[in-house]
């Protein structure tokens, strides 16, 4: 028996359990996760994504504090009521190791960068991100962790097979182990790597749900010098493009200054990612390009769908697929020889030389060029023959379940939060989704 049962130990699951330990004091909460503790916890394979602190672990800690990216909260709740959320929240996280430095651009340069934007036909999303470092992120998680004990009864290396309900009440879960734990309430924060589990168990429970894209595209990596006049005040830009050809949405993603691009294990499926170090830096910098696959009716599976094309480049390259721009335009696969060449040396050193377009379909291939094409207004040199291009990367994302303002499901009981709920994509958002459905319980306990 427990009062609360928390599903995933990422972002969203260590501050639902914080906040239910601070403002309901002696409830019994059960925590599974089906990774290994921090301090077991590998930057290798899949314990890169699942365990204490989830995917976010081993990312650059970017807190970014924005109504705008990272998340639909501000869809279900009120915008100065998220902000004051975000703030909160980035208060917990900077109490516990090196705060990290605080970017932001001031009205009259966000003014004139936005304006150089759209004369290059983008749009810019002007944000405040605060960068706490990988290293400094493990530190926080290590220390959330010794919060918890003996508030929270922690089960690792366990799989939640079955949430369980009864006449359209949650009533616990069952474990993979045999086990059952009753509740009246319970948590799901799966996370991004348990968003097809979370797709399933959505479906089993017949909760209402809308898909989301999935989105998908490559890992970029230059010269960080092509890009200091931006990440220096801002550290992190973000552009969203429009497609001239498609009309697709383009838009840049975690964006890594002087930082290095890393592999990412789905699974059976390797992908690619970029972090950055607080006290230590390469000589590039790294951002995501992605393209938002929507998909209309027959088909309902955009999970399926990267996961596919993921594959396709992993069975090409047995792995990671790393290109030169000036290959891929010029029609030719990327060599070893023709990667011994290039002015930007890349940080991934296991990824393959190969020939993206293989891999990648037209329309998202056509998508990516046309936007580096464009970001070479803002930042000359992005658009360079020595541009580093890695695939695939995706980011998958359960299909939005419908809920209300306080992330509760159609089921009583049941809520259902952070990147697993298709409602956030990123730190901190995931970190705000579980104090709301915390306050939520707590208010009716």
């Amino acid at each position: 028996m427990a009062d609360v049962v928390i599903v995933g130990a990422g972002p969203a699951g260590i501050f639902a359990a914080l906040e239910l330990a601070e403002v309901a004091p002696g409830l019994k909460i059960s925590m599974i996760e089906q990774g290994k503790d921090i301090h077991e916890r590998s930057r290798s394979g899949k314990e890169m994504l699942i365990g204490w602190g989830g995917a976010g672990a081993y990312s650059d800690g970017k807190l970014t504090i924005s109504t705008d990216v990272g998340g639909q909260l501000s869809s279900l709740i009120a915008e100065d009521e998220l902000l004051r959320m975000l703030d909160h929240v980035d208060t917990i996280y900077t109490n516990y190791a090196p705060t990290g430095e605080l970017y932001s651009v001031d009205s009259d340069d966000a003014a004139s960068l936005s304006a150089r934007a759209r004369l290059a036909g983008l749009v810019y999303v002007p944000t405040k991100v605060r960068h706490i470092g990988t290293e400094n992120l493990s530190i926080i998680l290590g220390k959330l962790r010794q919060e918890l004990n003996g508030k929270v009864e922690l089960k690792f290396g366990v799989r939640v097979e079955e949430i369980l309900e009864n006449t359209g009440k949650v009533c616990g879960v069952r474990l993979s182990d045999g086990s059952r734990i009753d509740a009246a309430f319970v948590i799901v924060a799966p996370g991004r790597a348990g968003s097809s589990w979370m797709s399933g168990q959505a479906k089993g429970l017949g909760l209402e749900t809308h898909p989301n894209p999935v989105d998908l595209g490559v890992r970029v990596e230059l010269p960080a010098a092509t890009m200091e006049h931006l990440t220096s005040k801002a550290y992190e830009t973000k552009f969203i493009y429009y497609s001239r050809t498609f009309d697709d949405r383009v838009r840049t993603f975690c964006m890594n200054p002087y930082g290095e691009v890393v592999i990412e294990t789905l699974g059976d499926i390797v992908t690619v990612n970029g972090h950055s170090w607080a006290n230590k830096r390469t000589e590039n910098t790294n951002f995501a390009l992605l393209v938002s696959a929507d998909f209309t009716e027959p088909f309902d599976d955009p999970i399926g769908y990267g996961e596919s094309v993921a594959k396709l480049a992993n069975m090409l390259g047995k792995g990671v697929i790393v290109q030169r721009l000036g290959d891929l335009l010029g029609g030719r696969r990327t060599t070893s020889e023709r990667l011994l060449r290039c002015t930007t040396r890349p940080t991934l050193m296991e990824a393959t030389p190969g020939d993206l377009s293989y891999c990648l379909p037209y329309r998202i291939l056509t998508d990516l060029v046309e936007m580096l094409s464009c970001l070479d207004t803002l930042a000359p040199g992005v658009n360079s023959a020595h541009t580093l291009l890695y695939g695939i990367e995706v980011k998958f994302y359960s299909n939005r379940i419908r809920l209300d303002h306080e992330l509760r499901s159609q089921i009583e009981g049941l809520y259902v939060i952070g990147d697993g709920a298709g409602i956030t994509r990123g730190l901190i958002q995931a970190s705000c989704s579980g104090i709301i459905a915390a306050r939520s319980i707590a208010g009716r306990l």
